[in-house]
């Protein structure tokens, strides 16, 4: 059986759970490097993964000829660079989200991809998961009627310790956190977002402030065909780690992640774990196994990635509006990337 050959880039939490799916739980895939900027991370990483070979730079794993995709793990605002990299090596890529944290940046990783020809996934991986696949199925088949509103909450259980702001290396809640939830808001209402309003707080960690973050969002959407939604994000919840969603339609309503069905639940640091997931890997454990043996079935049978740069893009757009709303003050018309023309300016470019 033919298998591609993944290198991961970054193993942290993240990065190595992707690397010990595609060596324990993706036949089709053979782990071949692993490459972080800490060169023992990296060197314990393989060791443990039982594969011989690990690198300290993108650069020396992509001189491995036997690596033909990357996956890349790294803090947000390296994303970018990193496909363009990866692409540039002519080397098809699972970017986990955000694609960027800039539309500058963004641009520039998607017209390094169209201009290699290679394929880019973004790791928007709620859309692999069991509920929320079951949930898109219902909405297709026409059984809510026309989506009207949108709901979705996501709340972290433990606080970040304040190190994690200082590093800045990755991006502020609505882009770490929310553009989870933007992309989701665009897939199960199958729409685009217009307009957002964002509102903020840092009222119980004051000092995240000084690092350009929040504790706490909640962002109104409004859709271009007329629906309207609502965004709740929050970074320490401490009772459990509890993401909640709802499409309501013109004929019914479709729930993901509601809570017991009782007249009240108290949900506490105390309380909340029987009910609850205690962190997002043990939450979406499927869903991340799912995308990565989506993506590599895909490359191996030269097909279109599920979810592609452009849906990262659309994403990324609602979170820098979202952002504008926070700082402004006032709502933000979503600005809207024609990914067509950026691919054929890109073409021209190189004529």
């Amino acid at each position: 059986m033919a298998k591609l050959g993944v290198g991961v880039l970054g193993v942290g939490e993240m990065g190595r759970r992707h690397a010990e799916n595609l060596r324990r739980l993706v036949p089709e895939a053979r782990l071949v490097a692993v490459a972080d900027v800490a060169a023992d991370r990296a060197r314990q990483a393989a060791e443990e993964l039982e594969i011989d070979k690990s690198f300290r730079s993108l650069e020396e794993m992509l001189a491995c000829k036997e690596v033909d995709a990357v996956l890349i793990a790294t803090p947000d605002k390296f994303h970018a660079k990193a496909i363009e990299t990866a692409a540039g090596a002519g080397k098809d890529i699972l970017c986990e989200k955000p694609l960027a944290i800039t539309r500058t940046d963004a641009h520039s990783a998607l017209r390094a991809v169209a201009n290699a020809g290679v394929r880019l996934q973004i790791g928007f991986m709620r859309r692999y998961d069991p509920a929320y696949e079951a949930a898109m199925k219902r909405v297709d088949a026409g059984e809510i009627g026309e989506p009207v509103l949108f709901k979705s909450i996501g709340r972290d259980k433990d606080v970040p310790p304040i190190a994690a702001y200082q590093s800045n290396i990755n991006g502020m809640l609505f882009y770490n956190n929310t553009i989870h939830d933007f992309d989701l808001a665009r897939w199960l209402m199958r729409d685009e977002v217009a307009e957002v309003q964002a509102y903020t707080t840092v009222a119980i960690r004051p000092e995240v402030a000084q690092y350009g973050d929040v504790v706490a969002s909640v962002v109104n959407l409004k859709y271009a065909h007329g629906a309207i939604g609502n965004v709740e994000s929050y970074v320490q919840a401490i009772y459990g780690y509890d993401v909640r969603t709802e499409i309501v339609g013109s004929k019914g309503s479709i729930f993901v992640g509601s809570l017991e069905k009782t007249p009240a639940t108290f949900l506490s640091a105390a309380g909340g774990a029987t009910i609850l997931a205690d962190h997002f890997l043990s939450r979406f454990a499927d869903a991340y196994l799912g995308e990565v043996r989506d993506f590599v079935h895909n490359m191996l049978h030269d097909r279109a990635p599920r979810v592609t740069g452009d849906d990262g893009m659309r994403a990324l757009e609602i979170a820098i509006a979202a952002e504008e709303s926070h700082l402004q003050g006032t709502p933000r018309k979503v600005e809207t990337t024609d990914v067509e023309l950026l691919r054929a300016a890109e073409t021209r470019s190189g004529d």
